[in-house]
């Protein structure tokens, strides 16, 4: 009785289309998640620091406004005025009616101009609003 080598001219090959799904699904997660983050990276704006600052799970479809310390309004990487923050967040608030919105005025911010920004929101019907803060550092 005559056996084969079980290796004997058996060529092992590497499946690429695994391979290939599995890169574009790390593909796909990385630009989901930095197309989230990039409008909270507004370089002109340092976030107050709190005690009670905590690090709460994000909501998809959040709105991130930022305002500058020179009072300048940002919303998604956009410089806007009153009148047009306000007809966007309406439109917004009409389509969401729980549209939640995240506030990160500049600790160098006049306090002003955060509370017209937060009148703003409040005149657009939209109450689930956050402020964005930072731990001490120690």
């Amino acid at each position: 009785m005559r056996f084969r080598e079980i290796n004997a001219d058996q060529s092992t090959e590497l499946e690429l289309a695994p391979m290939i799904d599995v890169v574009f699904q790390l593909l796909i997660f990385f630009i989901v998640t930095w197309q989230f983050a990039r409008f909270e990276r507004d370089m002109d704006i340092s976030v107050p620091s709190a005690e009670q600052a905590e690090n709460k799970d994000r909501q998809a479809g959040e709105i991130i406004i930022n305002v500058r310390k020179d009072g300048t309004v940002v919303l998604n990487g956009l410089v806007t005025g009153h009148d047009d923050l306000l007809a966007k967040l309406r439109s917004i608030s009409g389509a969401y009616p729980d549209q939640a919105v995240i506030l990160r005025g500049s600790s160098e911010a006049d306090f002003q101009s955060i509370i017209n920004v937060l009148d703003v929101v409040k005149e657009a019907g939209i109450w689930n609003v956050a402020f964005a803060t930072t731990k001490p550092e120690s």
